[in-house]
């Protein structure tokens, strides 16, 4: 993660020129974390640090094909059932010092980044994150080789014990948060930026960038083709609808995006953005067709149910992903739009990242930040280069707004840093500092904050939690090898970019590997890092948390080859922690089910969602786009 000594960005609200640099294709493979347990040395500081880490994201396995007939023993299914890349997150080797046990990413009791001593720098633990995917032993379908030696670790956090993991550190990437790319070009002739409403206020279609049918059945982009529901058996769900992608180019185009309403489910797909009635899939408003290709999203959306999406400038390898517009997901009216400014050298907006905090709007460059008013396009502040050359690299909104920087790059004291913000005025909450080789790579969760770090040239991994201040709370500590699956782009690190993840105020829930048979779901104490308790699939498939929803762990059970999925609970208080079914998904569906290559999971208001974050631009056969069920 270079970057130019002392090159402060220059950050331009919807008011200054643009320049249009080459134009980076975002990718959107999968990985998955395993961790392992590590011992953990005593920590040499008065406070007392949890053991440590675990979870090396990983790139899934080649992803199994549908088998006409029961097939012999196969390699294990990749985290989340949909079909993955091997990649080179092997299963952690042997203990190692951890992020803990060693001088780490904080440094205990360091000046802050101005020089001035800064209480949330103390004692604290820290992360990493690496920029190229090494190979390990162990990834998926390897399993690591008895007596291999383990991969070096140091603890992110100065002076305190840690449990760290020698596992595989990837070029991580964008959790449906926010995060940045590297680099750009100085290609000129952007305009004038320009923040304002779009035409009247009103839902628009384009015909030529619209699909051929915007969802009602009879074409691209299109629903249902046959009645998924003739036969259906007793105890299963009831279709409500599917819908197939707009066609894309071959050389594929992203779906980010899907946005659950009262009333509508909205997707963007390649150029458009379409909505459809959750309860029977019928468009909800016209499809919105943009003139170029849909670049970046807000994962979250407002409390009066407002996105923004970003689209391309053009199609050359110059054009930026710079253009804003806000839309409205109730009527599918479009709000103010703008254009998102270059800051300074190497400091462009060929790629973003987009997210939401109330009503701030962060929009992430390659190495700074720029705030908007999300309901009038208004920029709020700039979040530039400060302290030890410090350019901030990587945003995470949603409850709380986290802002993540790259210090001193390639100099002595290289390492990351995180900061809090206040979303609405940019003041700085707290930092944390982090030894030198520890990247921060994700937030498995924003509240309470959970980070996952790594450090490539230890081969090194942790995951730590921290208190509303800051402060450390804990590190996971104990042997498992868990399977979050986190989305991967080039040059850029989402930091909300994990699915199959979730967590309350007290507890984290992460699914372990699926080796050849059922996995298991562990929730993890947040106050100590240790294992409360853990259920099992009911299934010899793969299950994986969606959301904690009224005492009840929600979770996603993959389907098999011949079997549909289903959706479980799982009481998270008291002593039993066996999963119900709250919702059997119907065999007419399954092979659709279990064809979702890159996919989202939502479950809302007794329906369950499956939509397609990327399209291949496979000719051959129709994509999928979105499924629903209900009863």
């Amino acid at each position: 993660m270079a970057q130019p000594p002392n090159q402060p960005p220059q950050q331009g609200g919807f008011g200054s020129p643009q320049d249009q640099p080459p134009q980076q294709q975002p990718q959107h493979q999968q990985q998955q974390h395993q961790p392992q347990k590590q011992q953990a040395p005593q920590a040499p500081q008065a406070p007392q640090a949890p053991q440590g880490g675990f979870g090396a994201p990983q790139m899934p396995p080649v992803p199994p094909q549908t088998p006409p007939q029961p097939p012999q023993p196969q390699a294990p299914q990749p985290g989340y059932g949909y079909p993955q890349q091997p990649g080179p997150y092997g299963r952690p080797p042997q203990q190692q010092p951890g992020p803990y046990a060693q001088p780490g990413p904080y440094a205990a009791q360091q000046p802050g980044p101005y020089g001035q001593p800064s209480a949330s720098y103390s004692q604290q633990p820290g992360y990493g994150y690496p920029a190229q995917p090494p190979q390990f032993p162990g990834a998926p379908g390897v399993p690591g080789a008895p007596g291999t030696p383990p991969g070096g670790g140091r603890n992110p956090f100065k002076g305190r014990p840690a449990l760290v993991v020698g596992a595989a550190v990837a070029a991580l990437l964008v959790i449906g948060g926010t995060v940045f790319a590297v680099a750009g070009g100085d290609d000129k002739g952007g305009k004038e930026p320009v923040a304002g409403p779009s035409g009247d206020g009103k839902a628009t279609s384009s015909s030529s960038d619209a699909p051929v049918n915007p969802g009602d059945g009879s074409g691209d982009g299109g629903a249902d083709t046959e009645d998924f529901n003739a036969g259906r058996k007793s105890g299963e769900a009831k279709v409500l609808w599917y819908k197939e992608a707009p066609d894309a180019p071959a050389s594929g185009a992203d779906a980010p995006g899907m946005w659950i309403t009262s009333k509508a489910a909205v997707k963007a797909a390649y150029k458009e953005v379409v909505a459809y009635n959750v309860g029977d899939g019928r468009p909800t408003w016209p499809t919105i067709g943009f003139p170029q290709k849909i670049c970046a999203v807000t994962p979250q959306k407002t409390a009066d149910d407002k996105v923004v999406v970003a689209y391309m400038t053009g199609t050359s390898d110059r054009a930026k992903c710079n253009q804003l517009q806000q839309i409205d997901l109730a009527t599918g009216a479009k709000g103010w739009s703008g254009v998102v400014a270059d800051g300074a050298l190497f400091d462009s907006a060929i790629t973003i990242e987009l997210s939401l905090t109330g009503n701030t709007l962060m929009v992430g460059r390659s190495q700074s930040g720029t705030a908007y008013d999300v309901r009038t396009g208004k920029k709020l502040y700039d979040k530039q280069k400060y302290g030890d050359a410090c350019f901030p690299t990587a945003f995470a909104g949603g409850t709380r707004l986290y802002a993540v920087a790259s210090c001193d790059a390639t100099g002595a004291n290289e390492h990351d840093e995180i900061q809090e913000l206040d979303p609405a005025t940019g003041k700085v909450r707290w930092t944390q500092k982090f030894d030198k080789g520890w990247t921060v790579s994700k937030t498995y969760s924003v509240d309470p904050l959970v980070v996952y770090s790594t450090n490539e040239d230890k081969n090194s991994w942790n995951i730590s939690t921290f208190k509303p201040d800051g402060t450390f709370r804990s590190q996971v500590g104990f042997d498992e090898d868990f399977a979050p699956e986190c989305g991967f782009g080039f040059l850029q690190r989402n930091l909300t970019g994990c699915v199959g993840t979730a967590s309350d105020a007290s507890t984290l829930y992460l699914p372990t590997e699926a080796n050849s048979g059922p996995n298991e779901i562990v929730a993890i104490d947040l106050s100590t890092g240790k294992e409360k308790w853990r259920a099992k699939s009911p299934t010899d498939e793969a299950m994986v948390p969606v959301k904690v929803e009224g005492g009840n762990l929600v979770a996603y059970v993959e389907p098999s080859y011949d079997a549909p999925g289903r959706v479980v609970g799982i009481p998270t208080a008291g002593s039993a922690h066996t999963p119900a079914t709250l919702m059997q998904l119907p065999e007419s569906t399954a092979d659709i089910e279990d064809g979702f290559s890159s996919r989202d999971l939502d479950w809302v208001g007794g329906r369950f969602y499956l939509s397609s974050t990327r399209l291949t631009g496979n000719d051959d056969t129709k994509e999928k786009l979105m499924l629903a069920y209900g009863k």
